[in-house]
């Protein structure tokens, strides 16, 4: 057999952006390891993916043995048992920890996608059938996927877009994100949406809101709960389905379960999960309730590998390591942690970093304008650890795997130190 060889990267379509041109071998809980035998911290988890480590042996074992029993159940054709077993497991998780005001609705329908765009484009399809409205509104720094209909409700850069503007689907408004803190901020923003009611698309026509519990390519900026009050209103209000993407901050990310339990008063009516899910397998998921979901008629919804068996096999192992190892815990302690960590880092360094924010082990390091939080993150890479950047202003974010012990928090931090120390002094240089 024909192996890779060094021009066969030229072969890959150049859209892709990478942060490095490393060949990666394996993975062992927080690290990575490269076929030049690089040893490398990973505070990505593969964008919010491995949130139980790279490799966790009972996910394995979970994934290993279904490849042995069955591969290919598909969905439209049968059921099968991992995919029942999760919907139960995902069922009990949610009556326990998403707390419904009023019990008016239960989230209680389960629909299985492969990514977390397919998952959102089919929480908007559901939404549309169910409301009969064409509209949707999503806020400004979201980031909801790179398919055609996603990449038009996407806002936290213009490189998801960029060329695509003329194919964007319409009846996608983005409106106001309270990205600075403060009451007058919200509120302010809150007034646009009531002004965008009165001006531009009456109520009516909307059939959904689509928000993030915590922006993720927009900064990892958490929500301001009163924000999400607000909205909340709004929608029951006008009769507008309230869909939060938790697609990143899903299954322990948050310090939670669910990012939804950090807010009091909120309502949704459709719950959108990914990433976390499946540990590393390609799984998604759409949650809503009876009311909402079977108002559609069969054959409406489905996808060849939407609920693959062995994703579903090792999404159910994911949730007992969830909590049987007390990962959502040590999700709180160690993000704690890390957080205090940066905040004492931004008092040695207050004329280089601007802010530090986030819940859980999902932390964003946002920078005053004097730094490059591309050239952080590679100076980062160089020194040993994977550290992506997001928002339209320069941040870097911390994304460890759940399972990180206090001793890689403090390795992170050296390399972290180490590394804007270079690039501050580099560019004092320039």
């Amino acid at each position: 057999m024909e192996r890779a060889t060094a021009n066969t990267p030229n072969l890959l379509f150049r859209g892709i952006g990478r942060l490095s041109t490393v060949i990666f071998e394996r993975g062992s809980g927080c690290y990575l390891y490269t076929k030049c035998g690089r040893k490398l911290l990973d505070f990505t988890s593969q964008i919010g993916v491995t949130n139980t480590g790279h490799c966790h042996p009972r996910i394995v074992d979970a994934a290993k043995s279904q490849i042995d029993k069955l591969i290919m159940g598909q969905l439209n054709i049968g059921y099968h048992e991992p995919m029942m077993e999760l919907t139960e497991l995902l069922q009990h998780r949610i009556e326990k920890y998403i707390s419904m005001p009023n019990n008016t609705t239960t989230l209680n329908r389960f629909f299985y996608a492969t990514t977390g765009a397919e998952a959102v484009e089919n929480a908007v399809k559901v939404s549309k059938s169910y409301t009969k409205r064409p509209g949707i509104m999503v806020f400004r720094g979201g980031y909801h996927g790179r398919t055609a209909l996603t990449m038009a409700m996407t806002s936290s850069s213009t490189i998801y877009s960029q060329g695509y503007m003329s194919s964007n689907p319409p009846n996608i408004y983005t409106l106001p994100f309270p990205y600075k803190e403060g009451e007058e901020e919200i509120k302010s923003c809150l007034s646009e949406v009531k002004l965008f009611f009165q001006t531009q698309v009456v109520p009516d026509e909307i059939a959904c809101m689509v928000i993030e519990p915590v922006l993720g390519e927009g900064g990892y900026v958490p929500t301001p709960n009163l924000f999400l009050q607000g909205l909340s209103e709004l929608c029951q209000q006008h009769n507008i389905l309230l869909i939060m993407d938790e697609v990143q901050t899903g299954f322990g990310r948050t310090g939670k379960y669910f990012a939804t339990e950090h807010f009091t008063g909120i309502q949704p009516d459709i719950l959108i999960l990914a990433k976390g899910l499946a540990s590393g397998f390609p799984l998604s998921a759409v949650v809503t309730s009876d009311q909402i979901s079977d108002h559609q008629q069969p054959g409406t919804m489905g996808g060849t590998y939407a609920g693959n068996v062995v994703s579903c096999a090792a999404a159910v192992a994911t949730q007992y390591v969830l909590e049987d190892e007390d990962v959502i815990h040590n999700s709180q302690l160690r993000g704690e942690s890390l957080k205090n960590a940066l905040l004492d880092l931004q008092k040695q360094y207050p004329d280089w970093i601007r802010t530090v924010r986030g819940l859980g082990c999902m932390i964003g390091v946002e920078f005053h304008s004097n730094i490059s939080s591309k050239e952080l993150s590679q100076a980062c890479f160089r020194n040993g650890m994977l550290l992506l950047t997001a928002g339209v202003s320069p941040t870097v974010r911390f994304i460890p795997p759940l399972i990180v012990t206090e001793q890689q928090i403090t390795e992170s931090l050296d390399i972290f130190e180490k590394s804007l120390k270079e690039v501050i002094a580099a560019s004092k240089t320039t």
